[in-house]
This record gives C-alpha cells, structure tokens and sequence, in this order.
C-alpha cells in the first residue's frame, strides 16, 4: 500500500507550521541530509555560491550558482554540499511548502528540477523573491505567511515561464531590460553588450524573434504604458509623453495615433467622457 502525506515525514509540521518555512544555510563539505522515505512537503533551493549535489534513485545531479531545484513530495532522497569537483561550500536559500502553492502544476512533472538562471536579471528578481520568503517567515508580521506564499508563487511562476516558452533566453532578457529602463536613452549596442552579442547580431536575432526590430518593441511598450496613464491619471498628453521615455511630444503622437488610431489628447478626452 503506498503511503500517504500522513504518513510521510513533514518538515512543516514537524516545526508546528501551517504551509512554508525556510532559511538560508551556508554549510561546509560536511554537510548532507538523507530522507529515505522522502517526505510530504516540497522543497525548493537557490543557490548563492558554491554548489549542491541532490542523490535521487541511484542518479547524483549537482546545483550552482544561479541554479533554483524543486524536489516533489514523496521522493527517497539526500542532497548537501558537493564534496568533488565543487568548492567546498554551498550558500543557498531554501523554503519547504505544501501543496497550498498550487501553481507546481505548471511545472514538469519530475523528481527533482533543476535550472539554471542564465541572466542577472532575472537572477536578482528570484534572489529577491527567496530573500522576502526568508525574512517574511523568520519576522512573522501580519499576513507573513501569505507573503510567502505569493513570493513563492511568483518564483514558480519565472520557472514555468522559461520552461514553457521556446524562445531565445537573451532575446526575454533584452525584453526585460527595455521594459526596465523604459524612460532611459538605451542603445542597441549596450544591450547587445549585455547579453553577450554584437550590435548587428542582436538586431537580427530579436527581430527574427519578434518580427519587430528592438526600437519598434521599446515603442510598443511605452505607448501602451502611456495608453495607461492618459486613461486612468490626470497627467497631460505632453506630460505622459516624457514619463514613458519620449523627448519629442511630435514623435510620440506620431507612434500613438498609428497604435490606436486617434491623437493622445483625444484618447484621453475619450476615457474623461466615460
């Protein structure tokens, strides 16, 4: 018969809590946990520096910077700092939820996941997320255990987000770096500088991509950002144009009126009239 949750071993509820606990470790060669009988709560890591080895069903995968894994519940396991061919160390952030955190369906459905978070970026957004979930349950103010639930949620969801889309990694990360610094002057070459390609590459990659080139995807996103703005704040036409990055009020009527077919002033005189 095959065991239950009940009957599987349970951090959580072993530390009397309700969905989530976690902690950040930064543990020698020495250290190693074992669960034969694997247990009820999954578990999911991110790591800082050094590495980690998990040793599931006879097959030992290995963990390193940058690395997030998720292990499901039930699973024989034993992971810890990874003796050979590693530094000796492993620094990782760690939480234990339950099934609560339902968005794991979206995930693949093996024993142990591990991917690696190529770019800073995102890299720093999931450190962050880990870094609120540990601080949240350590601190225990009100709602604590919500908040870490939704910053796991969102970590999950990154995860599904890269699994599941087939397009080019440096290609999302150009998207993310335009849609952070929407305001700023960015060149080309600077992006390209950041992900790893020349100028004329990048280019012809993200508009094989896109079908856009990078400067008619920057616009994309201002104009609908501005869209936003013109329907649900007092800000004038000319002022949202320089709040989403335009220096020339003319250009960006020009790129507005092409969006949604009619000027900024009078798509805002529009949403004043509902």
């Amino acid at each position: 018969m095959k065991p239950t949750n009940q009957d599987v071993p349970s951090i959580i509820r072993e530390k009397g809590e309700i969905s989530v606990i976690a902690g950040h470790y930064h543990e020698n060669e020495s250290y190693s946990t074992r669960r034969l009988q694997g247990m009820s709560d999954w578990l999911m890591t991110f790591t800082l520096e050094g590495s980690g080895y998990f040793l599931i069903g006879g097959e030992e995968r290995f963990c390193h910077a940058g690395d997030v894994t998720l292990m499901r519940p039930g699973v024989s396991h034993e992971y810890g700092t990874r003796k050979n061919g590693g530094s000796g160390e492993w620094h990782f952030l760690w939480v234990h939820f339950t099934d609560r955190v339902a968005v794991t369906s979206l995930l693949p459905e093996t024993e142990l996941l591990v991917h690696a978070v190529e770019h800073a970026s995102l890299r720093a957004r999931i450190q962050r997320a880990f870094t609120s979930i540990v601080s949240d349950s350590v601190e225990r103010a009100p709602y604590w255990q919500e908040l870490c639930e939704n910053a796991l949620r969102e970590v999950i969801l990154l995860l599904a987000q890269r699994i599941t889309t087939q397009s080019d990694p440096r290609i999302e990360e150009v998207k993310h770096l335009l849609a952070l610094r929407m305001r700023e002057p960015i060149s080309v070459e600077e992006l390209a500088r950041a992900v790893g390609l020349s100028a004329s590459r990048l280019a012809h990659v993200y508009k094989a991509s896109t079908g856009m080139s990078i400067i008619d995807s920057l616009n994309e996103m201002r104009i609908r950002q501005a869209a936003i703005l013109l329907a649900h704040t007092d800000r004038l036409a000319s002022e949202v144009a320089v709040d989403v990055g335009f220096a020339n009020y003319n250009h960006f009527a020009t790129q507005f009126k092409r969006r949604y077919g009619i000027s900024p002033r009078a798509y805002k005189d529009l949403g004043e009239g509902d």
